[in-house]
């Protein structure tokens, strides 16, 4: 399988050469892909130079910080369009560990069409994290999973491998949002489509270098927006639903 793995960036120069070179012992003939929002701490100049030195790494520079939503729409439409088998998703700080991607790759080749890297299921878990953000994290994704109607124990784990085809069958480009709502918006996409999505543990370790994007915001944002989502799901299925009883009583 020819596989791509894309990589959002905003001010992590402590750690992109480190894990790219990670990535390159890991996947030998992966295409990595960055996309940095015009980091003002140099990581795109950075990357460029791991390019050089490490070749198949493609730098996408893109003007400002936009989001990331936005920056994987960016990069998922860019690396579909190059023909690529399989598209691994991950976060650049060393929460997710390169070693655990081959697992996910495994999956995928037994048939999966999206595998999710999970902290919610048997052998799976964090470190490092204080109490307060384990206990909400854990209750935003039942939350989500409950309002959603997917069977799906982490909807925000951005560290993902998905078929390219599955992925491209969803649209990633049309979805709307930003922070961690924009992967949940993936797992409902993927679900109402009837697409198989597995998980596998992993350990999520927190960041030791660099600055978490994680705000009050950004969890505001995905909150509300899930709740939007699953009461639009749920009024369409009870209009389905009145719709059928009468198309019944008139025949």
């Amino acid at each position: 399988m020819l596989v791509a793995v894309v990589l959002p960036t905003y001010n992590e120069s402590e750690n992109i050469a480190r894990l790219l070179t990670q990535l390159r012992q890991v996947l030998p003939d992966s295409r990595l892909y960055v996309v940095d929002d015009n980091s003002p701490d140099g990581t795109g100049d950075i990357a460029e130079r791991c390019a050089t030195e490490l070749g198949g790494i493609e730098v996408l520079h893109r003007p400002g910080k936009q989001g990331l939503g936005s920056a994987y729409r960016h990069g998922f439409a860019y690396v579909i369009s190059q023909g690529v088998d399989v598209v691994v998703s991950m976060d650049v700080d060393f929460s997710h560990d390169p070693l655990s991607i081959p697992a996910m790759l495994a999956a995928i080749e037994s048939g999966s069409d999206a595998v999710i890297g999970s902290r919610y299921v048997s052998g799976g878990g964090t470190k490092n994290w204080p109490i307060y953000r384990r206990l909400l994290s854990r209750w935003g994704n039942l939350y989500t999973a409950a309002v959603l109607g997917v069977k799906v124990r982490d909807c925000t784990s951005g560290f993902r491998a998905y078929r390219a085809t599955a992925l491209a069958s969803i649209a990633p480009e049309t979805t709307k949002a930003e922070g961690y709502a924009f992967l949940s918006e993936l797992v409902v996409r993927l679900s109402r489509r009837g697409l198989k999505i597995s998980e596998v543990p992993i350990l999520f370790v927190d960041r030791e270098n660099g600055t978490s994007k994680m705000s009050g915001r950004i969890i505001a944002e995905s909150m509300l927006l899930v709740t939007r989502w699953g009461v639009a799901h749920r009024w369409n299925q009870a209009k389905s639903f009145v719709q059928v009883k009468i198309r019944e009583r008139k025949s």
